[in-house]
């Protein structure tokens, strides 16, 4: 039996939600329709936006609370008050560290959607919250990273793959389509702050043992989505792929590909090149401010566009191996409708996509289905359970098998 196995237990259900953007109004959706959770709690720094949120869930399912998630003393009174079983970060990146030290004071069991990234670099790296293993695992708490769509579902789809369909997988391609349009001249799908950064940073893919860095978008090539077509895609780093490479060593190359338009990429190039997209501090008129935090105040909130979004989201993984002595190629995605996503819970797919699998990864371990002492990633827990729930969530999936990769 494995130590993930060994902490077995179906009646943990009070949930504290942090963050209050457009992916904590679905988790907050989501989690109120499931009745594993007997108590919910939303919290955010702007304790008006969990009240919104709470008041469009409706049925008096969600209590909220105001709390500064940089805080350890706020985040620890909050869970001694409320004394929550998981807590479901989907607040800033910088702030799972706060968050995980505040659930190991207060033995609480820890869930996010996105690895910790320090404010003062645009860095992605799993080493800060894996260090905390030992420290969740002597408490017999539960911390589960990535638990998204893509950190998450794209991580599990590989977990999937591996356990039904292949005995060793070898190349692994990560796609990630927005073919939506929200009629905006520019605006970002998720935190402005976060988005800019992620996609400004030096590409990175996996190859033959090593870490392989490209400039900004400098590999790119059209692939084709299903029910949208052929869209051009670029090569750039993302955080699964560090804990895919180290949980299947068997990965000769692991990449990921995004599309953007021409009209986004002009506006990053011109936002960079004027430094709007600093995220050091500046002085001006006396008062210091960092300009990509500027910029995300004057840029839309991305909870705004679902309402005007059409068009569908499709991200997979295309993936190349042996089973039984013979190569195979398998593709499994999902695709989602950011109209259909608005009428449910008032959001575009962007948010749906990510909030959908937290809440979903929150009621596997409310069930006993994943829990073990320590730090894992999602890839590290059975995919099946979670992946029968997902369709039914509201994220239906497709597998494809020997067709064209178009990665090779």
């Amino acid at each position: 039996m494995s130590e993930i196995e060994l902490f077995v237990d179906s009646n943990m259900t009070k949930v504290l939600i942090i963050g209050a953007g457009g992916v904590g109004t679905v988790v907050a959706h989501k989690v109120a329709a499931n009745p594993v959770f007997s108590e919910i709690m939303l919290a955010s720094r702007t304790k008006s936006k969990c009240d919104a949120i709470a008041e469009a869930v409706g049925g008096g399912r969600i209590r909220t609370a105001q709390v500064d998630a940089d805080s350890v003393p706020e985040l620890t009174k909050l869970f001694r008050q409320f004394r929550p079983d998981i807590v479901i970060n989907v607040a800033l990146p910088y702030q799972d560290l706060t968050i995980m030290d505040a659930c190991l004071e207060c033995g609480v069991n820890y869930l996010d959607t996105a690895n910790y990234e320090p404010r003062d670099e645009a860095h992605f790296e799993y080493s800060w919250q894996w260090a905390y293993h030992d420290r969740f695992r002597e408490k017999g708490l539960t911390a589960i990273l990535g638990c998204g769509f893509d950190p998450g579902v794209s991580a599990i789809f590989v977990a999937y793959a591996a356990k039904h369909h292949f005995d060793e997988i070898q190349y692994l391609d990560i796609v990630d389509c927005n073919a939506g349009n929200h009629g905006m001249a520019f605006a970002t799908n998720f935190n402005p702050e976060i988005n800019i950064r992620e996609v400004t940073q030096k590409g990175r893919y996996w190859e033959n043992g090593r870490w392989v860095e490209t400039e900004p978008h400098e590999i790119h090539k059209p692939l084709t989505y299903p029910e949208i077509g052929e869209r051009e895609s670029y090569l750039i780093y993302h955080e699964e792929l560090e804990s895919l490479v180290k949980h299947y060593p068997s990965i000769r190359r692991a990449r990921f590909w995004m599309t953007f338009g021409q009209e986004y990429l002009t506006h990053l190039r011109v936002i960079q090149n004027i430094g709007m997209a600093r995220i050091d501090p500046i002085v001006y008129n006396g008062v210091e401010i960092v300009p990509i935090q500027f910029l995300k105040a004057v840029l839309p909130d991305p909870k705004s566009l679902g309402e005007n979004y059409h068009g569908q989201t499709s991200i997979g993984c295309r993936i190349r191996g042996v089973k039984d002595g013979k190569e195979r190629t398998y593709y499994i995605y999902n695709n989602c409708d950011h109209e259909a996503a608005y009428r449910e819970t008032g959001t575009q797919a962007v948010s749906y996509t990510t909030g959908v699998p937290a809440a979903l990864g929150a009621a596997m371990f409310a069930k006993g289905l994943w829990k073990g002492a320590g730090v894992y990633n999602v890839e590290q827990f059975d995919p099946d359970p979670f992946l029968a729930e997902l369709g039914p969530q509201g994220l239906p999936w497709v597998e494809k098998f020997d067709v064209d990769l178009e990665v090779d």
